[in-house]
């Protein structure tokens, strides 16, 4: 098998796995960003406009593998909708205003701490008062849309961990159980990621060549990931979001601080 089969394979093989990581926890763009960055001649920036437009269509087809769940927590996700669309925008435009560098120093922090937000969740929802049957007061609402709104940003620069922030996050709005939380960060995902990918059409940034070949596997794996996701105990989902994040965050800091010539 020659090298340009075997980098097909590899950019195949990171979307499905990608999509279907997306769909139970998030982090798929852990994988396909830098199966693309391993591709001669791409520019961080169109690994990162390819990687969001391979993504996305896996990501709307677990927004159907989610339907019930969506339907259920639609009057909450709704209100959500504005600040990840403005967040995002705001975010992609930034991609090309601003160095790397500047926010590839925040991202480990970020997502660490989101995944030390979801460890300690059950305890803070105690503390907070917000039970599964309570409705969150308006003050609450006020801050999780402005939470959400900062998740777009990031999720329009980068993207990678945004799934983890949003898991965080999306409890004190009232869902009812790990799935549901999915299908709304899911759904909200999908929102985000649809802006990013009109603007860097827009602006050229898309390399279609891997983009194509990588969009079918995603949709495969996003629709599968958001199935078994549905039948797997809450409990060993819940743990697998918190794998993820602290891998997620160790990662980027070896990137950071062990392996700097990773990075431009």
């Amino acid at each position: 098998m020659n090298d340009s089969a075997m980098m097909y394979l590899l950019l195949i093989g990171s979307a499905f796995f990608a999509g279907a990581v997306n769909a139970m926890a998030g982090g798929g763009t852990l994988l396909t960003f830098p199966a693309l960055l391993a591709v001669p001649g791409l520019t961080s920036v169109q690994a990162n406009a390819t990687s969001t437009v391979s993504l996305l269509p896996g990501s709307v087809a677990s927004v159907f593998g989610y339907r019930d769940e969506i339907r259920k927590t639609w009057p909450l996700v709704s209100r959500l909708i504005l600040p990840s669309i403005v967040g995002s925008l705001i975010g992609t435009l930034l991609v090309t205003e601003l160095p790397s560098k500047v926010f590839d120093q925040l991202v480990p922090w970020l997502i660490l701490t989101a995944a030390v937000l979801f460890l300690v969740q059950p305890v803070l929802k105690k503390l907070i008062r917000t039970t599964h049957h309570e409705k969150p007061s308006a003050r609450m609402v006020a801050v999780i849309m402005g939470g959400q709104f900062l998740i777009a940003v990031y999720g329009g620069y980068f993207g990678a961990g945004i799934g983890i922030l949003m898991l965080s996050v999306l409890p004190f709005m009232g869902t009812d159980s790990i799935h549901d939380t999915n299908a709304a960060k899911t759904l909200l995902a999908s929102v985000i990621n649809l802006v990013s990918v009109v603007v860097f059409i827009c602006q050229k940034e898309v390399v279609w060549t891997y983009a194509a070949v990588m969009i079918g596997a995603a949709i495969v794996g996003g629709y599968a990931g958001a199935r078994v996701s549905r039948r797997i105990p809450a409990k060993y989902v819940r743990w697998l979001v918190i794998a993820i994040g602290f891998s997620l965050g160790a990662y980027y800091l070896w990137k950071q601080y062990a392996a700097p010539g990773v990075q431009e």
